[in-house]
């Protein structure tokens, strides 16, 4: 009996020194080589950790590079809309500064044509000249056309003659002023083209 006391006891034991020798097993293959201890669970932690910050990083780039491209749109929308707020001010000046020379086209021939009365003459010119100064305020010069080169640019040609007087493809009489606003022609002069 007491015997098979002793052999029991000793198959009791050997389970507990089985579980202690699994243990100093795992722990010797969670060492490294520095003699800290990493488990495979830790492993995977890290490499999930990583992958995150990596996943991070991109999600940012990517945020960065929308919230770039949003403020180059944003920049060439206000830039846009200062140029057409400009363009919209400026069609609107040649509008109506043409409504206005078309008047003082007709100031011009009044001016042209006999008149007994001295007064009266005076008179057109002088509302002519206000007419002028209306137009030079609102930035539109008139097109120097007579005796310079034909431009179809600026001339509007409406007739070609022979002419000694001027030299090949000149603007030898001017029929109606053209009229421009800074670079924008508002109307073309008018003109005819000795020696084309």
């Amino acid at each position: 009996m007491i015997g098979e006391e002793k052999d029991s006891l000793n198959t009791e034991d050997t389970p507990k020194e089985t579980e202690v020798s699994e243990a100093a097993e795992e722990t010797a293959e969670g060492e490294d080589t520095s003699g800290g201890k990493i488990s495979e669970a830790d492993g995977d932690t890290t490499a999930a950790l990583e992958a995150k910050i990596k996943a991070l990083e991109d999600a940012a780039a990517a945020d960065k590079d929308k919230y770039l491209r949003l403020l180059a749109e944003y920049d060439n929308f206000r830039k846009r809309s200062v140029k057409e707020r400009l363009d919209a001010s400026a069609d609107a000046t040649a509008k109506a500064a043409l409504e206005v020379i078309s008047v003082i086209d007709n100031f011009e021939r009044a001016m042209a044509a006999e008149c007994s009365d001295e007064g009266y003459k005076k008179g057109v010119e002088m509302i002519y000249g206000q007419f002028t100064a209306v137009i030079k305020k609102l930035g539109v010069e008139e097109i120097d056309a007579l005796g310079k080169e034909f431009d179809p640019n600026l001339h509007n040609a409406v007739s070609q003659v022979e002419d000694e007087n001027f030299g090949e493809n000149t603007v030898s009489q001017v029929y109606q002023k053209g009229y421009k606003l800074g670079d924008k022609v508002i109307r073309c002069a008018m003109v005819v083209v000795a020696n084309p």
